[in-house]
């Protein structure tokens, strides 16, 4: 019987170059999307999946996420002095989650940050979710992909179809259709130009990994970039162990661009009860405004 995924890595020691100056002194991962930080949306996913243990990778000035996620008894005992149980309940509704924060100490790659996280997950398999990959929340797809190990027993990794334009900025398979959305993957390649990507299924920041991953990330030479490529370990895995690729047809933003941040923002806006009606006058009352700017 395949061991249950009980916990879950989430790495956030990057730099968060694409969001500066904004992340020169603030972490990435707790820029907001409306009125959570975007690492939040991914740790409620995990904890949807019944996630027990949750290990969050952090840098140099990430103190913040650690702040974030602990208690703040100051600032709940005045929302319960003004009567304020709503924002109260918002504020500690995670307090019981037991989190492990580790650092890695340079910026190497996302393979060195879940190397990292090797002595809290031991011989387990686990789940890994980079949260500037936004998944709506209504979606399945982290439960879906762990009903895939528990019935195949191998790393499960998420693909999306991305724009052949796209595909360099990527970690990319090869693989066969097995149906329902699986493919048997036969390589990877990280960040393939567009002429030797082996297909536009590229692979998105979700993954159920083996333990096995971890010897392999030990002796993992630096790829491209001079970083400690995951998508590289993956290649090797493949050597010993069958790998498959589960197709998300679901939404996803890529909230490390600064478009996607934008897209992110505006729909979950449009869903969020308290601002979405004035909202979507406020867009409807800009929109004509838009065309005169030259926009589209």
């Amino acid at each position: 019987m395949n061991k249950k995924i009980k916990k879950a890595i989430f790495p956030a020691g990057g730099l968060g170059t694409r969001f500066l100056p904004a992340t020169k002194a603030s972490p990435k991962e707790m820029l907001p999307i409306v009125d959570k930080p975007m690492i939040q949306y991914a740790i409620e996913e995990a904890i949807a999946c019944n996630i027990e243990e949750f290990i969050i990778i952090t840098g140099k000035y990430k103190r913040a996420i650690e702040d974030h996620f602990d208690s703040a008894y100051e600032l709940e005992e005045n929302l319960r002095k003004l009567d304020k149980k709503k924002l109260l309940e918002e504020i500690t509704r995670l307090n019981h989650i037991n989190f492990a924060y580790i650092r890695q100490k340079a910026a190497l790659g996302l393979g060195h940050a879940i190397l990292c996280a090797k002595p809290f997950v031991d011989n387990e398999p686990f789940a890994v979710l980079l949260s500037d990959d936004v998944i709506d929340p209504e979606e399945t797809l982290l439960k879906d992909m762990i009903r895939l190990y528990e019935k195949l027993g191998c790393s499960i990794l998420a693909l999306e179809q991305v724009p052949m334009t796209e595909i360099h900025k990527y970690g990319v398979i090869a693989g066969t259709a097995s149906g329902n959305g699986l493919y048997k993957i036969n390589d990877l390649i990280e960040k393939p130009e567009r002429e030797k990507a082996p297909s536009n299924l590229a692979i998105i920041g979700r993954y159920i990994l083996t333990p096995e991953i971890f010897g392999i990330l030990e002796k993992l030479t630096p790829g491209r970039g001079g970083e400690i490529q995951l998508t590289d370990a993956l290649r090797d895995l493949l050597k010993g162990q069958t790998i498959y690729g589960y197709h998300f047809r679901g939404k996803r933003y890529d909230a490390g661009d600064k478009l996607g941040y934008l897209k992110a923002t505006v729909n979950f806006a449009l869903k969020n009860k308290e601002v979405s009606e004035a909202f979507i006058k406020y867009l409807l009352d800009i929109a004509p405004t838009l065309k005169t700017k030259g926009h589209r």
